[in-house]
């Protein structure tokens, strides 16, 4: 992966985050502040403004830096320092290179899903998007980048969370009662490892 597909990846992401904004929100209403497809649509508009600015010779790394600190400062609540920090681990993980071959990919996969435990403070099977991050890390860690079977990970790990007790966040106060609702951070997960997976697709 170059900075080029980089783009191209959050260019489509930015789309279906937007067209997904009302369907995030609505699911987030039953476990949240009913906000995150507002948040995550904030954003991500904000990382599609900056993307003219990055040139294709910039390292990846920069870019996801960037994209790091944009989260961080325009999503609010819990999702804007769990995806920023994500971001800031794959782009400590790649830095130096101008593309990112698969083993390179696989660190920055496991150490944004790090990144995302130790700042949210949760574990997989508790209903969060880190059930997403981690059941995708583990695949890439096990079987290699292979972009169709990260993607099913990848829903794998959204559909999950719907039998979960939730343990974090305002869904944990529901307790028992967070069974049935699949948390709208792990589909905004998912939908940025489909697209991820459709742009270097497209490219093999």
């Amino acid at each position: 992966m170059n900075t080029t597909q980089l783009k191209q990846w959050l260019t489509e992401l930015a789309a279906v985050i937007a067209d997904n904004r009302d369907e995030l929100s609505k699911l987030d209403q039953a476990l949240g502040d009913g906000d995150h497809g507002i948040n995550m649509h904030r954003g991500f508009q904000a990382v599609l403004a900056e993307l003219p600015n990055i040139k294709e010779e910039d390292e990846p790394a920069a870019l996801l830096q960037k994209v790091a600190t944009i989260l961080i400062s325009k999503v609010g609540g819990a999702s804007g320092p769990l995806y920023g920090t994500a971001f800031l681990r794959m782009s400590a993980a790649c830095k130096g290179k101008q593309t990112l071959d698969d083993e390179t990919m696989v660190v920055a996969l496991k150490q944004a899903a790090e990144g995302i435990a130790q700042r949210g403070k949760a574990a997989p099977g508790e209903g969060t998007l880190l059930d997403v991050w981690s059941t995708v890390a583990n695949e890439a860690r096990e079987t290699g980048m292979d972009w169709n079977q990260l993607e099913s990970s990848a829903r794998e790990g959204m559909e999950a969370t719907k039998d979960m007790v939730v343990k974090r966040g305002r869904g944990a106060i529901l307790g028992e009662q967070s069974v049935g609702h699949i948390d709208p951070g792990a589909v905004s997960s998912y939908y940025l490892f489909k697209t991820l997976c459709n742009t270097m697709k497209g490219s093999e």
